[in-house]
């Protein structure tokens, strides 16, 4: 060979450095595209869920929560371990879909078509007795294996254990029963959705199935103001308020306050203050009475809306 081997190292070294730089690129361009999906919401009535490991990992990166929920359908009331779907609070359902780092795409099934639904039904159970005859026939043939083997490695087939396995192999078909709560069962975690061109996204948001009165938007507006400063809000039914703020991700503290959103104009009797402030201070929490501004209560032109007023108590003791 004429050429020199330096050379040859040199032109090996900037074609797999070529090589590297187009694998990094594509990767890039993948994961760009990955971080540019939409979120898909789906409802099952009126309550948002998430069903995509990709979405529920996007929505914790921008301090969306929810709450697991789903579990095992052979051990449907254990709540240990919990997987999907993802239980989103209508306020971080909204906050998605305001948001444009993770818009959000909204899915309803409409089941007003009974015939429809009833083939889907059908074509349901029909699937389901096709996969436990499938099944059925694969663990009588993984039976009959294991008998089989074990027939063959007994050194003399005459006795009594070789000929008793034997006689079993052989009415196998006549007595074999596989328990239908052993099948396997596909569960469908995820439904394709549409290609989210600018008119479909644009007509999906105005398809919301939840109404948004003067409750919900007074909890969106405290959750929104409190998201942006940086808090981590979860729901706060067993505490007796709206949302627990956090001040950091949930998995590594502890909240420290709780918030109760109410508007500038209800009226809220003292015996439930000292007993939310009372519940607080059991808890070691700080309870935040949370009302959001109007434009015509700070007197001034320009939009305040999400303007947020903070009340804290504290329950001290009784003099």
């Amino acid at each position: 060979m004429d050429g020199d081997p330096a050379e040859m190292n040199v032109s090996q070294s900037s074609s797999s450095m070529e090589v590297k730089e187009d694998v990094n690129t594509r990767s890039d361009s993948e994961n760009q595209a990955a971080g540019d999906a939409l979120v898909d919401i789906n409802f099952c009535g009126s309550t948002p869920m998430l069903w995509k490991v990709s979405d529920m990992k996007k929505c914790r990166s921008v301090g969306v929560i929810g709450a697991l929920v789903g579990s095992l359908a052979r051990q449907p009331r254990q709540n240990v371990r919990l997987g999907r779907p993802l239980e989103l609070l209508q306020e971080e359902a909204l906050l998605l879909v305001e948001t444009g780092s993770a818009a959000a795409s909204l899915h309803t099934q409409d089941c007003g078509d009974e015939e429809m639904h009833s083939e889907a039904v059908r074509q349901y159970e029909a699937g389901l007795e096709s996969s436990y005859k499938e099944q059925c026939a694969l663990a009588l043939e993984d039976k009959k294996t294991v008998l089989r083997r074990i027939i063959s490695e007994k050194e003399n087939g005459t006795d009594d254990s070789g000929n008793a396995i034997r006689d079993r192999l052989n009415a196998l078909d006549q007595a074999f029963c596989f328990p239908l709560s052993a099948m396997a069962v596909q569960l469908c975690t995820a439904r394709a959705g549409f290609s989210h061109c600018p008119e479909e996204r644009s007509f999906l948001s105005t398809d919301w199935p939840v109404p948004r009165d003067e409750r919900l938007n007074t909890r969106f507006c405290v959750y929104r103001d409190l998201r942006s400063k940086g808090f981590y809000l979860t729901s706060a039914g067993k505490f007796g308020g709206d949302f627990l703020v956090y001040p950091g991700d949930p998995l590594r503290f502890h909240a420290h306050f709780i918030a109760l959103c109410i508007s500038m104009d209800e009226e809220l009797p003292l015996s439930d203050i000292l007993s939310i402030a009372r519940l607080g201070s059991n808890v070691k929490k700080t309870v935040l009475l949370c009302s959001p501004q109007s434009r015509n209560e700070t007197g001034k032109d320009e939009s305040v809306e999400g303007d947020v007023v903070y009340s804290s108590l504290q329950w001290s003791s009784m003099v």
